[in-house]
């Protein structure tokens, strides 16, 4: 039977096409067996009775040649239908091992990723702590809890303390500002735009330092 490439380990890689290509093969083993069947049933004998008559002279209505021939094809197609009947289950059997493998790891890795993510992200220099409805924050999408790793030019970096977010909004007024925050432990990004407003500030937001 013809596999697939050897992997790195040196074992056969058993795919679907090679489980099909042992199904058909076993199916012509058994469209064999029937045609000798059909041959012995045609010479009126079955595989087990005698080709001789009671004096033990070879029957005479009979052919023995063919009979004899589809008797041993029969017996030798039986051995190969019960072996490839083995390979077939060990074939399958390996094949849902390295599916069942394969989901497992990939589930495996889907638990790493976020975990992976939040390793990478930058630790919040602030948090908002309010929001007032209908204000530039709130119109930008900005919410109560998000914890503030970017704003404007302000970062985890270079930050020192909140006067450095309210200079960096008194020189932005009308001018959009990038802000990112970490939500649900992802990276959220926004677009801020410092504006006069009916309510107090540019913002309409309350910030305040974490250490």
């Amino acid at each position: 039977m013809k596999m697939t490439e050897e992997n790195s380990s040196g074992k056969w890689e058993i795919t679907m096409d090679d489980v099909k290509n042992l199904v058909k093969k076993k199916d012509e083993i058994e469209e064999q067996i029937k045609a000798y069947y059909d041959v012995l049933e045609d010479q009126g004998v079955g595989v087990e009775d005698p080709l001789v008559d009671e004096e033990g002279y070879p029957r005479a209505d009979i052919n023995l040649y063919q009979i004899r021939t589809a008797r041993h094809n029969i017996s030798c197609l039986q051995n190969d239908h019960k072996e490839i009947m083995v390979e077939i289950e060990e074939a399958l059997h390996k094949l849902h091992a390295r599916e069942k493998a394969k989901r497992e790891r990939d589930e495996a890795e889907g638990q790493e990723e976020p975990m992976d993510q939040q390793v990478t992200l930058p630790p919040p220099f602030a948090r908002v702590d309010a929001v007032t409805q209908g204000s530039p924050a709130c119109v930008a999408g900005l919410r109560v809890g998000d914890e503030i790793i970017e704003f404007g030019s302000v970062n985890t970096e270079n930050f020192q303390n909140l006067q450095n977010i309210a200079s960096v909004v008194q020189h932005s007024e009308g001018k959009p500002l990038r802000v990112t925050v970490i939500r649900d432990g992802q990276k959220t990004h926004m677009s801020l735009t410092p504006k006069r407003w009916s309510g107090r500030g540019l913002l309409g937001c309350n910030i305040i330092p974490i250490h």
